[in-house]
């Protein structure tokens, strides 16, 4: 269950968590036009708060708004004070954030031109996504009889209310199969990404990660693209085949909320030695030193909350 915080920002306003509310025939409710994003904020060693890499999900959030037509009421600085300003009021040292746009009440119908756009920021605690023990050990995972969506079918690279009804099919079809995570295949059938992550392969030293085709352009997957290369790794975007997950020596998942969560096990089948390996470790190190403040080549990253 989310853990409650004090304020919630609502269209420039900030109001007491119980008094966010909607109506429900908010458009977005019955039709899932709306935009939104996952940032996390991180105690850093020095013990200030800092988000990360808030500019480019803030960015991210307003090409996703713009790809639906949609025009958020506020400017971008606005919004990435506010979300500061959020984590401020509620005295979040570490946690999560949740940006959202959506359509509020007015018309109905799939035209509708004249109802309100919203826009709300949340914050609360939240740990590992995928759990403290699968960011340890690693976790198993299936690819999914769910497709991910098609380039034509949905704007992909939006991250869309909507779109995740795909995200949750998958996750809830694997789950009550006994797995902790799903991976979906593009409609060509190569590996696309996970319900809510980007997927990583490492093959005799070499990190793979599927190219800005079909999929949502990850914050935490540029971010690890980039540590990789400083760390001497060399790395392909380029498509890979369900069976290449099998025979990897190593593969994990990034993404906000999962962070860098190694994967020991796809469709039953062990990867490598059945533990995160080297390369997903130090990756995965580098990683938790950045957000933590203790890189200073990447203090650009952080957007401190002073």
């Amino acid at each position: 269950m989310v853990e409650k915080t004090k304020k919630i920002w609502f269209d420039g306003k900030f109001v007491d968590w119980d008094d966010a509310t909607v109506h429900v025939l908010a458009h977005t409710l019955h039709y899932g036009v709306g935009a939104f994003e996952g940032i996390r904020c991180y105690k850093t060693t020095d013990g200030r708060t800092a988000v990360f890499r808030l500019k480019e999900h803030v960015d991210r959030l307003f090409d996703s708004v713009h790809i639906l037509s949609l025009e958020i009421p506020f400017t971008r600085e606005e919004v990435f004070d506010a979300i500061i300003e959020t984590v401020k009021v509620n005295g979040l040292e570490q946690g999560y954030i949740r940006p959202i746009v959506f359509i509020g009440t007015g018309d109905m119908g799939l035209f509708v031109r004249t109802n309100p756009i919203h826009t709300v920021i949340a914050v609360w605690p939240w740990g590992a996504y995928l759990g403290d023990e699968g960011l340890a050990r690693g976790i198993r995972a299936k690819v999914s009889s769910f497709n991910r969506h098609h380039v034509n079918a949905a704007m992909t690279k939006g991250k869309v209310n909507g779109y995740y009804v795909n995200s949750v099919l998958a996750k809830w079809e694997v789950v009550k199969a006994g797995y902790d995570e799903a991976i979906l295949l593009d409609t060509e059938g190569y590996v696309s990404e996970a319900s809510g992550e980007n997927v990583f392969i490492v093959r005799d030293g070499v990190i793979k990660t599927t190219p800005l085709t079909s999929i949502l352009p990850g914050i935490t997957r540029d971010s690890v693209i980039t540590i990789a290369r400083e760390l001497g790794y060399p790395v392909q975007e380029a498509r890979f085949t369900r069976d290449e997950l099998y025979i990897a020596d190593e593969v994990f998942f990034t993404g906000t909320a999962a962070e860098i969560t190694p994967v020991r096990e796809v469709d039953d089948r062990v990867i490598g030695k059945g533990e995160p390996g080297p390369v997903t470790k130090a990756i995965q190190e580098t990683f938790f030193r950045v957000v933590r403040g203790e890189e200073g080549k990447y203090q650009g990253w952080l957007a401190y909350v002073e």
